[in-house]
């Protein structure tokens, strides 16, 4: 399993947020469809109002979520 940060942006009409997330996936698809469920479930905006700028692998030592560091590296 690899890490990947997915870095965007939420448009809602009165709001506009910028985000960044780091997932476990396989692939960088994976990662973009599991940030899309996330953002979606959690604060209940439509695929169309995400924007998704940037999908990038992270190395083990760059990882910034303790929990996955964890899982990942097993420290």
């Amino acid at each position: 399993m690899k890490v990947f940060r997915v870095t965007g942006e939420i448009k809602k009409p009165n709001l506009k947020t910028l985000f960044r997330k780091e997932v476990v996936a396989v692939k960088s698809e994976h990662a973009v469809e599991k940030v899309y469920a996330e953002l979606g479930s959690r604060h209940r905006v439509k695929r169309f109002q995400i924007k998704i700028v940037k999908v990038e692998e992270v190395p083990p030592e760059e990882i910034e979520n303790s929990l996955l560091k964890k899982l990942v590296v097993g420290e």
